[in-house]
């Protein structure tokens, strides 16, 4: 049975039938005829930049991307008071306030890239970690654009929720880290939006087990390793650096933006999910 929703413009429904595809795309990794082909690579990049190194990087670098991400110029942009106004915006004012974040931050990350490319394999120590703090600072920017903050504990297991499903190195990763995000979905319907503190230290800690930060980790580090292995070699390594960076943070910044979509039209009521 659902509750009552109010009708979706026409802007409002083209982007929830963009959702839909988007969750139904294949991830976008790159094949595994050419991480064979490359294989002594791949291992020794997974040497140098083993999963507990990624680990490490996750759980220290959302701490810096959160307090990276400055709501100033959202607000201004938005022309709001506080970043919870920002829900109340049309939904293509938030769009256009996150294609600018989402633009930024993908010609952020080819720079970035270029230059740690240019380095060959040791560039890889450096750029992995800055490239997945963009990735998770790209999440909480975006997120704002939308009005949510994240800065607690049911935040952080959305931000490694939109990074698992970007991340996903098979379409049943992709879904299992959909399936999550949609149990925060379930529980944000019965409760608001900041008042869920014990809900999220009792039921939601185990609806969100699956994205536990080792398990993100390890997808993630498959998920690089695949990207990243051309940027080992020096001569190639800015082009496909800057490349390889771009398109990830595109992905990312993609994932998040349909995730809050779908937040601002469930929050709006603009349709709900069954019970």
């Amino acid at each position: 049975m659902s509750k009552r929703t109010t009708a979706l413009n026409q802007y409002e429904h083209q982007q929830f039938n963009e959702i839909a595809a988007w969750k139904d795309e294949e991830p976008g990794v790159v094949s595994n005829v050419v991480g064979k082909a490359l294989y002594p690579l791949t291992w020794l990049i997974n040497k140098i930049i083993p999963t507990s190194a990624i680990q490490a990087v996750l759980e220290a670098a959302n701490r810096i991307a959160e307090l990276s991400a400055d709501e100033n110029d959202i607000r201004r942009d938005a022309g709001v008071s506080s970043i919870e106004e920002i829900r109340k915006v049309s939904l293509d004012k938030c769009d256009e306030l996150a294609n600018g974040v989402h633009n930024w931050a993908i010609g952020l990350a080819s720079a970035e890239g270029g230059v740690t490319g240019s380095l060959g394999l040791p560039g890889l120590a450096a750029d992995i970690p800055l490239t997945i703090t963009f990735a998770l600072r790209t999440i909480h920017k975006i997120g704002l654009c939308y009005g949510f903050k994240l800065d607690d504990e049911r935040g952080k297991q959305i931000v490694l929720g939109i990074l698992a499903t970007s991340g996903a190195n098979s379409m049943h990763e992709k879904v299992a880290a959909l399936a999550t995000l949609h149990q925060i979905k379930v529980i944000v319907r019965a409760s608001t939006w900041k008042a869920m503190e014990k809900i999220a230290e009792n039921q939601f800690t185990k609806e969100a087990g699956i994205l536990a930060t080792k398990a993100v980790a390890k997808s993630l580090g498959i998920n690089m390793t695949k990207r990243k292995t051309l940027q080992a070699i020096p001569i190639i390594g800015a082009l496909v650096g800057a490349s390889v960076n771009g398109w990830y943070i595109k992905e990312v910044g993609w994932a998040a933006r349909r995730e809050f979509q779908e937040h601002w039209l469930l929050d709006n009521n603009k349709f709900c999910f069954p019970n």
